[in-house]
């Protein structure tokens, strides 16, 4: 089989991954569908570039997304390695080999390891700057504390930590660096921007907006 697959412990079902995004999880419009109660509607995705492959927690699982064991919330991966979507499990297999240029060891180092919280302030701070919008800035931290849920004093103290993960140097327009970083390391992806509905003519009354999806700081099992 040509290109990067996953090999599904319990059945031995073998499944290509797509050319760009495969969904992993439960819910009926999954990618890769699996029935394990422990796997989330909508678990983690795989994300191919080039021939390189990662695997993506989405932060909507109460159970998780693991590599070799490890908790991750982002991972690139290497042949053979065993992917866990709470209790069920997947080898992944047809990542080519190659020796890498320095520079690209350096560039995949770039991307530090981050916890579940931390994906949820990145994705939080820089959903602004994906938008439509043009010259918008990224969300500030009284803005990511509302959408998280959180306190502005514990968004701040996330945003510390990751600027020396990043290694964003002190000084002015700090939050638009690391957004800047985050993007352009592709952490984060744009997402769609559905706009409200106008009222019915003559009725007076606002259409209803449709229901959003459910954001990084809010879990869905």
């Amino acid at each position: 089989m040509e290109g990067p697959f996953i090999r599904i412990e319990d059945t031995g079902e073998v499944v290509p991954l797509r050319p760009e995004i495969t969904t992993i999880g439960r819910g009926r419009g999954a990618d890769i569908r699996l029935t394990d109660p422990s796997v989330s509607r909508l678990h983690a995705e795989f994300v191919r570039r080039g021939p390189y492959l990662y695997v993506v927690d989405l932060g909507l699982s109460r159970n998780g997304t693991r590599v070799n064991g490890r908790p991750i919330a982002r991972r690139v991966l290497d042949d053979g390695d065993v992917v866990s979507f709470g209790a069920a499990r997947a080898r992944v297999g047809g990542i080519p080999r190659e020796d890498l240029a320095p520079e690209v060891e350096l560039r995949r180092a770039a991307a530090p390891e981050l916890t579940r919280r931390e994906v949820d302030v990145l994705t939080s701070l820089c959903r602004p700057a994906l938008s439509d919008e043009a010259f918008v800035a990224p969300a500030t931290a009284r803005e990511i504390a509302d959408d998280l849920v959180v306190t502005e004093a514990a968004v701040k103290q996330h945003l510390l930590r990751l600027y020396q993960k990043f290694r964003i140097p002190e000084g002015t327009n700090r939050r638009t660096r690391l957004a800047n970083e985050v993007v352009a390391l592709g952490l984060v992806r744009p997402t769609p921007v559905v706009p409200p509905q106008r009222a019915t003519e003559g009725s007076g009354t606002p259409a209803a907006h449709p229901a959003s999806a459910p954001t990084a700081g809010r879990r869905a099992s």
